[in-house]
């Protein structure tokens, strides 16, 4: 076990989810576990699961709120309902928690993508509008912003990530140029999903406010283990996915706007739910459907139809682990684990990745493959060492979260070992 901080039974976010739990379900779930323990994932097969920023295994704790959710479905039908919406209320407001934001700042979505597409449709844009987005993001936070630039006639720049990981001023100072040329946006990556880097939000923030330009976040690679704070950063947008750090299920996620900015969002994309008390024609008793409500001016306008229930919460009980460690505590467990693995595989001919500075280090080590080592092959045969890693765009990531421990490293080097021993004869 890790020499880290851990939780000796579970804490409040994690025992409110157990006590949503039937009894039969809840004996199923450990009462204790903390950092470097696998007690939550008895059957995932990889014995050093390392890809956590591609998607995270579900626990026994999401598996067991999944099941005792289809079962109430299954038994009560419609009667269910109301118990879910609950769920999701307390949902929003761990969220909002995670990100330094408040519940009525967060609105429930499918993904990350659908927040990058409401927001990319939502603001009140002018012709020749400038947005930058930078190369080597995932696409999910540059092709919405191409075809908003596409629909609104838009100007859309692309900048390169160089320095962000190192000289972290000269990268600023290459952005402000282009704010004092005239961009209504910056759309970027809290933390970047090939290298690792995170980002300067609060410095990204100050500089684009200063010139009279907003910043969007796509945050999917860093809530969970990066600290955030929407307010305190300064950041204007943030869109999240669930099924990474936060360890939900895929096809849910959440969008933050920071209050001072959701009054000026144009509801293009407003659904039967965006409306002001949009179900209470049904449930008056009398005839009182309308057509003329006024869409929220909230950031839950963006919860546009019925929402994905086992999702949302998948996702109440994947945070609640990382909610009572708290961010910081994960990060710092992490690169422990990662101070560990980079040396070692520096010496084995690999090229780290990693930034240089503390505070620009994510949950992600990324590193370039020795020359003549086929990434690929190697990636298929750590995976059949018991070694799950991913490939980005040519990286070797490897992505360690509060579950995993310092006492797995030496079997994830035999294992390199043997993987490159294999390739080089």
């Amino acid at each position: 076990m890790s020499d880290a901080p851990s939780l000796a039974t579970a804490g409040p976010a994690v025992q409110a989810v157990l006590d949503g739990l039937p009894p039969a379900l809840r004996a199923r779930v450990p009462d204790a576990f903390g950092l470097g323990d696998r007690a939550l994932f008895p059957d995932l097969s990889p014995p050093v699961y390392l890809n956590h920023a591609s998607v995270s295994p579900p626990s026994l704790l999401v598996r067991a709120v999944l099941q005792a959710l289809i079962d109430d479905y299954a038994v009560r039908g419609v009667g269910a309902v109301a118990d879910a919406a609950a769920g999701r209320e307390r949902l929003r407001t761990r969220l909002a928690s995670l990100v330094g934001a408040g519940p009525a700042d967060i609105g429930l979505l499918p993904n990350t993508t659908h927040g990058v597409i409401a927001v990319a449709n939502s603001l009140p844009w002018r012709a020749g509008d400038g947005v930058l987005c930078f190369t080597g993001e995932f696409p999910t936070n540059v092709v919405p912003w191409q075809r908003a630039a596409a629909t609104f006639d838009l100007r859309l720049e692309l900048a390169p990530l160089d320095d962000f990981g190192g000289d972290v001023e000269r990268a600023l100072d290459r952005v402000e140029a282009r704010l004092r040329q005239g961009l209504r946006l910056v759309a970027v990556s809290a933390v970047q999903f090939r290298d690792g880097t995170a980002m300067p939000l609060a410095a990204l923030a100050e500089r684009c406010h200063h010139h009279g330009a907003e910043l969007f976040v796509d945050a999917i690679q860093a809530v969970g283990i990066v600290p955030l704070d929407l307010v305190g950063q300064g950041i204007d947008y943030l869109a999240c996915g669930s099924h990474k750090w936060l360890m939900g299920t895929e096809g849910c996620g959440f969008l933050a706007v920071h209050p001072a900015r959701v009054a000026a969002l144009v509801p293009r994309l407003a659904g039967w739910l965006s409306v002001e008390e949009p179900l209470d024609f049904l449930f008056s008793g009398r005839p009182s459907m309308r057509y003329d409500k006024a869409v929220r001016a909230r950031a839950d306008m963006v919860e546009v139809g019925a929402p994905n229930v086992l999702g949302f919460a998948a996702l109440e009980a994947g945070a609640a682990p990382v909610a009572d460690l708290g961010p910081a505590t994960v990060l710092a467990h992490v690169q422990r684990i990662h101070d560990a693995l980079e040396g070692p595989l520096q010496d084995r001919g690999f090229r780290s990745l990693r930034a240089t500075e503390p505070a620009a280090r994510s949950g992600i080590l990324s590193l370039w493959p020795p020359a003549g080592v086929a990434l690929p092959r190697l990636v298929a045969d750590l995976g059949a060492r018991g070694i799950s890693v991913a490939e980005p765009d040519g990286r070797l990531r490897l992505s360690p979260h509060w579950c995993n421990d310092l006492g797995q490293v030496p079997a994830v080097l035999e294992a390199f070992d043997g993987a490159l021993g294999a390739q080089r004869g």
